[in-house]
C-alpha cells in the first residue's frame, strides 16, 4: 500500500514511519572491505551501487546488482504506479523517469520537461506538440508517491516564505539511477547533492532549496528552533568556484550555521565563519 492509500482507508488511525536505503555510515557496516581499501574507494562504491540492503548478497558483482535493482524497479514501477493509475502510459512514465534521473538536483518545470521529451521523440516526424505540463506533473507525483523520487520546494530566504514553482527532485537511491543510465562520473556535483539531501532527511531536518535574490543556496535545513544553510560542490580549490559557492551564504544575514561540503581535505576549515567540511567526514559524523 502507498501512504496516500493509508490516509484514505484508515482515516488517520495510523503512524507512518518512512524507511530510507542505507546511509553511507550504514553501508560501511553492511559490507566487508579489505583493509587495503581506502575510505574514498568505499565512498565510490556507495556512489555506484547505492544503499539497497539486498545488494550485499552480490558483493559488488555489477551484473547481479543491476539484475536485482532492475527487479525492484520493475516491481515498483509496474505494480505501485501503473496498476494503480489505469490512465498512465508506460512509455511516457519511463521517459520522464529517465529524464529526471539525468537531471537530479536541477530546476526544471513540468512544461519544459514536456517540451524536451516531445521534441526528442517527434523530431523525426516533424512534430512539435509537447506533452502537457499537467501530465508531466501527474507522472512526477506518481513517482514521488511510490517513493522513487522526492520533491523539494524552494524557500525565499529574505522573504521567509515558500515559493510555489520550480521544485527540485532527488532520487531515493542512486543505484536505480546508475542502473538506468549507467554510472556517469561527469555530474558528481548533483550526485553529491542527492546524497546530502537524503542524509539531511535521515537526520530529521526539513529541507528546502534556498533562494536569495538571484542566487541559490543548495539546502536550507530546518528543525524547531534551529536552521542551517548548506552548499555542496565537488571542490572549492579554484578561486572562481569558491567565490560562487560562498557568495549566496555571505548574503544571508542571520547567525545560523553555514556550511560548504566538498571532497576537499584542506587545512582551511572556515571562510569568514562559513565552515568548509569534507563530505565523507560529514556523512560519518554524528
Amino acid at each position: 500500500m502507498l501512504s496516500t492509500e493509508f490516509s484514505t482507508l484508515l482515516s488517520g488511525r495510523y503512524v507512518e514511519i518512512k524507511v530510507l536505503p542505507l546511509s553511507f555510515k550504514e553501508f560501511l557496516t553492511f559490507y566487508d572491505f579489505d583493509t587495503s581499501v581506502t575510505m574514498e574507494e568505499k565512498f565510490q562504491k556507495y556512489l555506484q551501487f547505492g544503499g539497497m540492503p539486498i545488494l550485499r548478497e552480490y558483493k559488488f558483482n555489477e551484473a547481479r546488482v543491476d539484475q536485482a535493482l532492475e527487479g525492484i524497479y520493475s516491481t515498483v514501477v509496474l505494480k505501485d504506479i501503473l496498476q494503480r493509475n489505469s490512465q498512465a502510459d508506460n512509455t511516457t512514465l519511463q521517459k520522464i523517469m529517465r529524464f529526471m534521473c539525468s537531471n537530479i538536483g536541477s530546476i526544471t518545470s513540468p512544461n519544459n520537461i514536456g517540451v524536451i521529451l516531445s521534441d526528442e521523440g517527434d523530431i523525426r516526424e516533424g512534430k512539435s506538440k509537447g506533452i502537457a505540463g499537467k501530465t508531466v506533473n501527474k507522472y512526477i507525483s506518481m513517482l514521488c508517491s511510490a517513493y522513487i523520487f522526492s520533491s523539494v520546494g524552494r524557500y525565499d530566504v529574505k522573504g521567509k516564505q515558500l515559493l510555489k514553482t520550480l521544485e527540485k527532485n532527488y532520487i531515493i537511491d542512486l543505484g536505480f539511477r546508475n542502473m538506468l543510465l549507467g554510472y556517469r562520473d561527469a555530474d558528481r556535483g548533483h550526485i553529491m547533492e542527492n546524497i546530502v539531501y537524503l542524509e539531511l532527511i535521515r537526520r530529521d531536518w526539513r529541507v528546502y532549496i534556498g533562494k536569495i535574490g538571484e542566487a541559490e543556496v543548495d539546502f536550507v535545513a530546518e528543525k524547531p528552533g534551529d536552521k542551517m544553510y548548506i552548499q555542496v560542490t565537488e571542490s572549492i580549490r579554484s578561486p572562481e568556484t569558491r567565490e560562487r559557492e560562498l557568495r549566496p551564504l555571505q548574503m544571508i544575514r542571520d547567525n545560523y550555521e553555514k556550511i560548504i561540503l566538498s571532497m576537499d581535505r584542506d587545512f582551511i576549515t572556515s571562510y569568514d565563519g562559513i565552515k568548509s567540511i569534507n563530505l565523507i567526514d560529514w556523512l560519518l559524523s554524528e
